[in-house]
């Protein structure tokens, strides 16, 4: 196959697999997505879900939620990991949203970016599920599976995106960044890898990939 072949598989594969696809992360607008992506570094979205209903029922606005003290932010987000950080940012980029910005998410990548504790994947999330801008946030499931397919070499989530970005037709991004995550956590997750019921990677995976997963199997 050649890399063309390979991208028009990954393509028809996924739609296949998710015509309609769901959001991983709860939320009812970009303020809400904001906070609940930020939560979600070195998180599950599983737990983030469980977490979010209580933060946003005391605050789901900027306003409220810089009613809160850090503390007390902390407190309630606190089984999601990272709480002392987290809490100082979610409080931050509150008071600055107000300050700065009526109160309002800004829909710009250096906006979203100069915020607290808003790195460079979690503004193409809010720019891409929240303002439909065509962004490709590359987190762990698809850094493996540019990797395991043979469509990045896999040093690093910038080179990643990079690739993913040339190798996709920019009308899909938002709709492929989203269903690689879930092929990779149902078809292709980190730990218990079946590579049968993996059909992206036995078609197209990278050959040391599938070869160090059949002498993994015969050990």
């Amino acid at each position: 196959m050649t890399k063309e072949e390979k991208v028009e598989f990954v393509i028809k594969t996924l739609k296949e697999l998710y015509p309609t696809i769901p959001i991983p992360l709860n939320h009812k607008d970009p303020y809400t997505l904001l906070i609940a992506v930020l939560m979600s570094a070195q998180s599950t979205d599983v737990r983030v879900n469980q977490i979010t209903p209580l933060l946003f029922e005391k605050a789901d606005n900027p306003h409220d939620m810089v009613k809160l003290t850090v503390d007390e932010i902390r407190d309630i987000i606190k089984p999601v990991g990272l709480s002392p950080m987290k809490s100082k940012g979610i409080y931050g980029l509150s008071k600055i949203l107000i300050e700065k910005y009526d109160g309002k998410v800004p829909q710009s990548f250096e906006a979203l970016e100069s915020l607290p504790a808003v790195g460079h994947k979690t503004a193409s999330v809010v720019m891409s599920q929240a303002f439909g801008v065509p962004a490709f946030p590359v987190d762990t499931h698809i850094h493996r599976l540019m990797y395991r397919w043979n469509l990045s070499n896999g040093k690093n989530v910038v080179q990643t995106e990079k690739d993913a970005k040339r190798l996709f037709p920019k009308d899909l991004w938002n709709d492929l960044h989203l269903q690689i995550i879930w092929y990779g956590r149902e078809y292709s997750p980190a730990r218990g890898w079946d590579l049968e019921k993996d059909i992206i990677t036995k078609t197209i995976g990278r050959k040391s990939v599938i070869d160090d997963y059949n002498k993994l199997k015969k050990s």
